[in-house]
């Protein structure tokens, strides 16, 4: 199978990419590396440099030929996305609407678009199934909401499959832990220096963490399901890739001072703007749907990319 991946120098992309690389897929990478690294890619992947939203995006899907799309290039920032609303939905919205245009056009047989725990905003209860109400607390969550319903819009009634796969918060080894890195990311890295790492809020508030292997896992299988994905509904096309685990930051805190032998302090900030307090999806559709679940031992998981870090 030819599977191109956006944003596929990337934290998830270069892990998908790798992962892919030792089977029986050819793989090719789309990135402009603005977020992206050139030391994350393989060698033997095809790759072409430019910014999805530009005139040379299906020109380039055209050359490769997928058989198969995984879309994970994004503006994938809260408070990036808060600051520039307008380059947030270009890149989230306009993005996944042209990469959606050209894998069609292309004739790739179906498309796996990034999505996000943030379409949901602040749950009533949790884990979440992927019908709960949809109120994204942030410019971020209404992008990836809008760019579901333009996935849909552009390939319903195409040739090319697709499902938007909402990831809950995702962890492990190539994140990026500077600037706006995912929390494990960053106190993993400056926990592992022995340096002060920095908390936005209470740290009673929870997110569900996966493991980016898990998640690799998930795309692989959603790759592979012998069925169509595209159901009927606003949400008939939606698979959470989550574990149904709340866990505090506070938790997630203690448990990287175990594995990092850290005991110094946390500096505590107010809550950023767009932060909610509670978050967890319940992973049981795409269980059915093509056989996927979290596997990753939460621990074990977290001793890897401490490990990666202190490379």
């Amino acid at each position: 199978m030819r599977v191109l991946i956006t944003g596929g120098a990337g934290f998830i992309g270069s892990n998908l990419m790798w992962t892919l690389l030792t089977g029986d897929y050819q793989v090719g990478v789309i990135d402009d590396y603005s977020t992206g690294h050139f030391e994350n890619m393989h060698p033997a992947a095809w790759s072409r440099t430019l910014d999805i939203t530009g005139p040379d995006l299906a020109a380039a899907v055209a050359e490769f030929a997928p058989d198969a799309v995984v879309h994970l290039a994004a503006q994938t920032s809260v408070p990036v996305s808060v600051a520039d609303p307008v380059r947030d939905r270009l890149v989230n919205v306009e993005g996944t609407r042209a990469v959606a245009r050209a894998a069609a056009a292309a004739g790739a047989r179906r498309m796996l678009s990034a999505s996000s725990a943030a379409v949901y905003g602040e749950p009533e209860m949790v884990p979440l199934v992927e019908t709960a109400l949809k109120r994204p607390e942030n410019p971020y969550g209404r992008s990836k909401l809008e760019a579901e319903s333009v996935l849909a819009e552009e390939l319903r009634g195409t040739a090319t499959d697709f499902a938007s796969l909402r990831f809950a918060n995702v962890f492990g080894p190539r994140q990026d832990a500077q600037g706006e890195g995912g929390v494990v990311a960053i106190f993993a890295s400056r926990m592992q220096a022995k340096e002060t790492p920095t908390l936005y809020g209470t740290g009673a508030q929870t997110r569900d963490f996966i493991y980016v292997g898990d998640v690799v896992s998930a795309i692989m299988s959603a790759l592979d399901a012998p069925q169509a994905l595209a159901l009927e509904g606003p949400d008939g096309p939606a698979y959470n890739v989550s574990t149904g685990t709340e866990l505090t930051i506070d938790e997630l805190a203690s448990a990287l001072r175990l594995i990092t032998h850290y005991f110094g302090g946390i500096e505590k900030r107010p809550a950023r703007e767009g932060d909610i307090e509670r978050s967890a999806l319940d992973p049981a559709k795409a269980q059915v749907a093509f056989g996927w679940q979290a596997r990753a031992p939460f621990e074990t998981a977290l001793g890897r990319t401490v490990g990666w870090f202190a490379r």
